[in-house]
């Protein structure tokens, strides 16, 4: 058993050469690909074991990403950390915030979120707390597109800063879409702030019929003014509301007909006006909350109500691929960062005008001639 278990560990590193190259194989020839022209990891090896929940930004100086890193989510050692894209590359993830209390006391940090004023500061917004029911928000500024960093800034009692999804500007005012988990249900509401986070205010969104109950939205901007957010839920639905006075009072929350497996989703208004929606596009089985984090998909929408697929991020059977993150770049590039089975932080880009768009029909992603989604091999671990 000794010499077996030796020769396992001494092959190791080969079958995961192997598995790599065999699921590249599979992505070239996954036509849900296309239009993809960069797929890399952020990072090959860091000092933690598992990581999750990235976000990026566009600088004047560059591309900014950051997530959390530790042994495991909820662990003490749990940190932000940040990477700069430099002359085509990611630098070597920088640990720029912590859970440390005092000497004998420190919690995990949690969910951070990048914003860049217009000509201004970088922002960076993340939690510390033992749990996502008990943590507070805190705030980071850098100067220098994300090179160095200022001293923590505490927000106000009661204020968590943007939970998941960036922050988008509204006239003068910076919605952050903010959600709580506890012992009272999900809640969604928006934090808002005129001066860059000196001073705030929130704005409520209300539950839907039949204990409808979201987190983690994420803004959409529509040509009419209009504004909708799409959201999280354990109603095996993503969520969605309108609002059409500029954030200020928003309908109750409602189902679209786009499954949602209780996991993070994210959501961006591109330069022509479409939306565009990164999320694992996954039904839970029975009547569960909870399904695989595989696959992770890619829609676009002219209205954010009639869906189209775009892409497969990834499709392979091993779960699991979340917490997406997604902007559009200057040139009209978009870029996406997400989770790479709890291991790494993947980032893909692509080109919006390569994309092939089928109609999502009754909630369910289009077949295609010649290609099937691999089985999913999952277990509750992984969700």
């Amino acid at each position: 058993m000794m010499k077996f278990t030796s020769l396992i560990k001494k092959c190791a590193p080969a079958l995961l050469l192997a598995a790599t190259l065999g699921a590249n194989a599979q992505s070239i020839s996954n036509p849900w690909r296309s239009g993809i022209i960069t797929d890399e990891f952020i990072y090959e090896k860091a000092p933690y074991k598992e990581c999750h929940s990235s976000t990026i930004v566009e600088t004047p100086k560059g591309l900014v990403a950051a997530w959390f890193g530790g042994t495991k989510e909820r662990n003490p050692d749990v940190c932000i950390w940040v990477s700069r894209r430099v002359n085509g590359k990611w630098t070597e993830g920088i640990n720029v915030a912590n859970g440390i209390q005092n000497d004998t006391l420190r919690y995990p940090t949690w969910n951070p979120v990048l914003y860049q004023i217009p000509k201004g500061d970088l922002l960076l917004f993340y939690k510390i707390g033992p749990s996502p029911s008990t943590w507070k928000g805190y705030l980071k500024r850098s100067k220098d597109g994300g090179l160095t960093w200022g001293a923590q800034e505490a927000l106000p009692e009661g204020y968590l800063g943007p939970i998941k999804n960036k922050p988008v500007l509204v006239g003068k005012n910076l919605f952050c879409p903010t959600s709580v988990e506890g012992k009272g249900g999900w809640r969604i509401h928006f934090e808002v702030t005129a001066d860059w986070g000196k001073t705030w205010k929130q704005i409520e969104v209300a539950k839907g019929p039949d204990t409808l109950e979201g987190i983690q939205p994420s803004i959409l901007v529509h040509k009419d003014g209009r504004l909708q957010l799409l959201a999280r839920s354990r109603n095996r639905a993503l969520l969605t509301a309108w609002s059409s006075d500029k954030g200020m009072t928003w309908t109750p929350l409602f189902k679209t007909n786009l499954p949602n497996n209780n996991s993070g989703t994210d959501a961006v208004t591109l330069q022509d006006g479409r939306q565009l929606l990164v999320y694992n596009h996954v039904l839970p089985p029975g009547k569960l909350a909870k399904g695989p984090r595989t696959p992770l998909n890619v829609s676009l929408s002219k209205d954010g109500k009639n869906w189209y697929a775009a892409l497969i991020l990834e499709d392979s059977p091993i779960s699991q691929y979340s917490y997406p993150s997604v902007i559009q770049t200057k040139d009209g590039m978009i870029h996406f960062i997400y989770t790479w089975r709890r291991q790494r932080i993947k980032h893909a880009v692509a080109d919006p005008k390569k994309l092939k768009l089928v109609e999502i029909k009754n909630g369910e992603w289009p077949e295609v001639k010649g290609y099937k989604l691999p089985e999913i091999k999952s277990d509750s671990k992984d969700l």
